[in-house]
């Protein structure tokens, strides 16, 4: 199977896309880096006096409720109906779905406020969504029963969107087509913020691909494939997340392709 994955890599660089977030304070600084070496453009527009005007200029809108509050999801309810409005893909990071009521409660009404065309968490996160019985640990993911393709497939059947599951096999579906993306290494669940870059990055692929299942999918190879090579020249945590900005920032052709590991079901 060719997705010619490098081929959306070489689109996000030659336009150079604008890609605003509302996401994680904890994060922002690595979703904006991540972003920037990939080759787009990131922008953190938050006040709600400015982020309609903001979303037009974009070419993506990520939210991620890492750190929500009430006022913060008020604001990315503007930027979400801002981008329905322009016709650009929405990605919703649901960080932490399941943790609490209040995420629950606030998740639920990003997805009834207006579309939103890729939904991306980890097991626990996308089960929660999907109304399963589930409580995240934090941030991270706990054990879920039921099958997650299945989980994964019918929320995105249900909501007509993308549904990501990020994991040590990342599942992405579009409720019809699944992809298997094995790329990625341990290190990354050692430092902070990786599944928020793998929303900031999915939202950069998806600004210049209009398939967005394969927009994430690529997204995600990308991304872990720079983690991967960041691996074999690093003594630790700090090292590796320096490493990794070098490596996507240096990807090419000829390392895509020949270290993608994407099946398709």
């Amino acid at each position: 199977m060719n997705l010619n994955i490098y081929g959306v890599l070489e689109k996000v660089r030659e336009r150079k896309p604008v890609v605003h977030h509302l996401t994680n304070w904890v994060t922002i600084y690595d979703c904006a880096n991540i972003v920037k070496v990939f080759g787009a453009s990131p922008v953190m527009a938050h006040a709600p006096e400015e982020v309609d005007e903001m979303t037009q200029i974009a070419s993506a809108l990520v939210l991620n409720i890492g750190t929500l509050t009430v006022d913060f999801i008020d604001s990315m309810k503007i930027a979400l109906k801002s981008a329905n409005r322009k016709g650009i893909p929405v990605i919703l990071d649901a960080c932490g779905a399941g943790a609490t009521k209040l995420r629950d409660i606030k998740t639920a009404e990003l997805l009834s406020a207006e579309k939103i065309d890729i939904i991306k968490g980890n097991s626990s996160e996308i089960a929660r969504v999907a109304g399963e019985d589930v409580k995240t640990k934090g941030v991270d993911a706990s054990a879920v029963s039921g099958d997650m393709e299945q989980i994964a497939v019918q929320l995105a059947a249900t909501r007509n969107c993308t549904v990501v599951v990020t994991g040590k096999e990342d599942i992405v579906t579009d409720g019809k087509r699944i992809f298997i993306v094995r790329n990625g290494c341990d290190m990354m669940a050692h430092i902070v913020g990786t599944g928020c870059m793998a929303a900031s990055v999915i939202g950069t692929f998806a600004a210049v691909e209009t398939d967005y299942s394969i927009a994430s999918a690529a997204g995600l190879c990308c991304f872990e494939i720079a983690a991967e090579l960041a691996a074999e020249n690093s003594k630790g945590p700090g090292s590796f997340k320096k490493a990794m900005y070098d490596a996507a920032y240096n990807l090419d052709k000829e390392t895509v392709e020949k270290m993608q590991k994407i099946t398709q079901k």
